[in-house]
């Protein structure tokens, strides 16, 4: 189905989640999240997947069996086609794209990356390019520096990143119960573009090999 917008019962169902993370209320707006949280994030990924290819979305469930935090639902719903995220929660819309959680293979080729001049300053120049234009900068960060890697590095905030991502969201507004929502979404991962392509092209997939 085309995707309309969201409504305020999206994000009152999240407020409410906020408030009473619990299989009771769970089960009680059930239909409330079907019909207006994972329902129209579906369509709204269908009006992306032309351009960015078939985006996943992430069950509502927790993985509580490591965490101490046992609340058993996630207070958000999010999506993702490759290294392009979106998710809606109760603070409004936010979308990012980069490197989220690399294997240590990932994490090497990255770091070779940044440390060879070429493509090392052709991320230097998107990650600028994205802040100067409102984009956050975030990651997992080292609090000192790799190991050999000298001090006077000219990338070295980069390569402190143990993972690298840019994202801007929205709070709350009527345009979101609109079809103005696709536009802005698929502007917004047309931005981060540059910074996936660049993953794309010198971190590359998991590779499990041993």
């Amino acid at each position: 189905m085309a995707f309309t917008g969201f409504t305020g019962e999206a994000f009152e169902f999240y407020e409410g989640l906020l408030a009473d993370n619990s299989r009771s209320y769970w089960t009680a707006n059930r239909q409330v999240y079907d019909d207006h949280v994972r329902g129209p994030m579906a369509d709204l990924c269908g009006e992306l997947e032309e351009e960015f290819g078939a985006v996943k979305l992430f069950r509502p469930y927790r993985d509580v069996r490591f965490s101490k935090d046992k609340t058993p639902y996630k207070t958000h719903q999010g999506g993702h086609s490759g290294s392009y995220y979106l998710q809606i929660d109760a603070d409004g819309l936010m979308v990012a794209g980069g490197m989220y959680a690399p294997t240590p293979e990932q994490l090497r080729r990255y770091r070779a990356a940044v440390d060879a001049d070429s493509s090392g300053k052709e991320l230097q120049a998107i990650v600028d390019g994205l802040r100067a234009a409102g984009l956050e900068i975030a990651g997992d960060r080292l609090k000192t520096r790799p190991r050999g890697t000298p001090e006077d590095h000219p990338r070295l905030d980069l390569l402190r990143h143990r993972s690298l991502y840019a994202h801007e969201g929205w709070p709350v507004d009527a345009w979101m119960s609109t079809q103005e929502v696709v536009p802005r979404v698929r502007a917004a991962w047309r931005r981060l573009r540059p910074l996936v392509e660049w993953g794309d092209e010198h971190i590359g997939p998991p590779d499990f090999t041993r």
